[in-house]
């Protein structure tokens, strides 16, 4: 697939304010419906005004519908001027089969930060890549998650992610300070889009968060298939995310810590782990939860303070 030139500049809309209308939407796998419930009142409890997209809880197979009655939803979202952000309901799987088809004349008329994580990175990815817009890396699952989003969408202060010693990340490091631009997510996401979109990563710092769905080796290729691309070369640093799952699990006397240690230790970058963002972080309750962070805003990586700052990602409402 052809790459599009993308903008020079990074595309972002004003911040949101009360009143504002946002929307959720399944671009891949679908809720069930009192997640959807839960997410509608955390919404309101902001004051914005929320709309549920005419297939979010469809059912294909594993998908919420059918491709295109997910991409309608999607470019619908996008092209109504009145929606001032979009809210995925899940990850799961389906989103990487719909990417092409975005409208990106008009996200680039009418710019809106798409909020979601996993298999969202493939949105994320797209609309980087083609339009060049900054958006969110998260979710509403949990007390830091919910902040964090709403920091991102409804005001202009930036989020700072601070290193957890006792995440398994966190282990991994080469020291140094990192800016640019975030871009990543999910290291499947990152994966996939090798040789399908995924632009030159120069200058910016590459975000890689992951789950256990078989063993190292998926690790390990992906991670080659990247280092094999090209597209790592130039990059400022690297952001570790969660990998969950990994605790415990070796082959043959390796574990996830040694295949990252193998693959980017060696790229002569900065590199920092153990940031709560992604897969299997857990908050104060016990239940899901993690930090969300603005991709395609300028990021700044310290591995001696252990942070990762992010954003903004919205612009400041003009004055009337």
């Amino acid at each position: 697939m052809q790459q599009e030139q993308r903008p020079e500049k990074v595309v972002r809309s004003p911040v949101l304010r009360p009143g504002d209308r946002v929307r959720l939407v399944s671009p891949a796998s679908y809720p069930d419906r009192e997640w959807l419930d839960h997410s509608i009142a955390i919404l309101k409890s902001w004051d914005l005004v929320v709309e549920v997209g005419d297939h979010a809880m469809d059912r294909w197979g594993y998908m919420a519908g059918r491709d295109q009655d997910r991409l309608d939803d999607l470019n619908d979202a996008f092209r109504d001027t009145g929606v001032r952000a979009i809210i995925t309901t899940f990850g799961g799987a389906g989103a990487y089969r719909i990417v092409d088809g975005i409208d990106v004349d008009a996200v680039r008329a009418d710019p809106k930060p798409v909020v979601g994580f996993s298999d969202i990175t493939n949105l994320h990815l797209a609309l980087w890549a083609r339009c060049r817009l900054s958006t969110i890396h998260g979710c509403l699952a949990g007390e830091r998650a919910k902040s964090t989003v709403r920091q991102l969408l409804m005001t202009t202060d930036p989020v700072i992610v601070s290193q957890d010693p006792d995440a398994m990340s966190a282990a991994i490091a080469v020291p140094g300070r990192a800016v640019g631009p975030l871009v990543g997510g999910s290291l499947s996401g990152v994966d996939g889009f090798i040789g399908a979109g995924l632009p030159s990563l120069r200058g910016a710092i590459l975000l890689l968060e992951d789950f256990r769905a078989i063993g190292l080796g998926r690790v390990d290729r992906q991670l080659t298939h990247l280092i094999r691309s090209g597209l790592l070369a130039g990059i400022a640093g690297i952001a570790l995310g969660l990998f969950t799952g990994f605790d415990g699990f070796n082959d043959r006397g390796w574990d996830v810590l040694d295949v990252l240690n193998d693959r980017l230790g060696s790229l002569g970058v900065p590199v920092l782990g153990g940031l709560e963002i992604g897969h299997g972080g857990i908050g104060a309750d016990g239940g899901p939860d993690q930090h969300a962070v603005a991709l395609g805003a300028v990021a700044v990586m310290d591995t001696a303070a252990g942070t990762l700052s992010t954003g903004p990602c919205v612009l400041p409402r003009p004055r009337p």
